[in-house]
């Protein structure tokens, strides 16, 4: 009869291991649509209800500008600390981003359909092992053209559109397009617009060289 406690315990930790190496495995799989969308458009409720904060990520630079430049600029020069839980936000999601790619992970490499793997074989793009190419996003890929032009003049490219539109697809796509706002709808529409043609004429220029 004293056994039957350790017997029990050792059944119980089996079940939790178990289910902690399941939870691991689903998490570790891409999610549906169904459930990563909807779970991302619930963001907007949340936090209309719990605060009355618009959601958006592009503006959590300017605030750690005007935290951290020491200079008379007027579009810096307001009451960023009132904004701080967007910073949080937004280390939340740094965090967050760490720790699925340290612990979550999928080793295996990333599944392209054949045509697109076809595709891009032709630019010489074949290492699929990380979450983006490393033919295109590396510290060697860096020092090309190719990859000078994909990284650092597409990315000034992103931040710059995001803040002369007034928001990132985030603020516009997803909350002003909630709370029917028609400028975001404008973006929202230029922003399809312009992934249609950077995709289908653009980037296969860029990739060629």
């Amino acid at each position: 009869m004293a056994c039957r406690p350790c017997a029990h315990s050792i059944i119980a930790f089996s079940i939790n291991i178990l289910n902690l190496s399941f939870m691991t495995d689903f998490l570790k799989q891409p999610w549906p649509w169904y459930v990563a969308g909807p779970l991302i458009g619930l963001t907007v409720p949340a936090l209309l209800i719990l605060g009355n904060k618009s959601f958006g990520i592009s503006s959590s630079l300017r605030h750690i500008c005007a935290a951290c430049i020491p200079a008379n600029i007027p579009f810096f020069k307001y009451a960023w600390k009132k904004e701080a839980w967007n910073l949080l936000f937004v280390a939340g999601i740094f965090l967050g981003g760490i720790i699925a790619a340290a612990f979550l992970s999928n080793p295996g490499p990333v599944a392209l359909n054949p045509a697109l793997a076809a595709e891009l074989s032709q630019y010489g793009i074949n290492d699929y092992t990380h979450l983006v190419p490393q033919d295109i996003f590396s510290w060697h890929s860096l020092l090309t053209l190719r990859g000078f032009l994909v990284m650092v003049a597409g990315g000034f490219l992103v931040g710059f559109g995001a803040r002369y539109a007034g928001g990132c697809t985030s603020g516009h796509a997803i909350m002003g397009l909630s709370t029917l706002q028609l400028p975001s709808l404008v973006a929202t529409i230029c922003f399809m617009a312009g992934g249609f043609l950077m995709a289908n004429l653009v980037l296969p220029f860029l990739l060629s060289l």
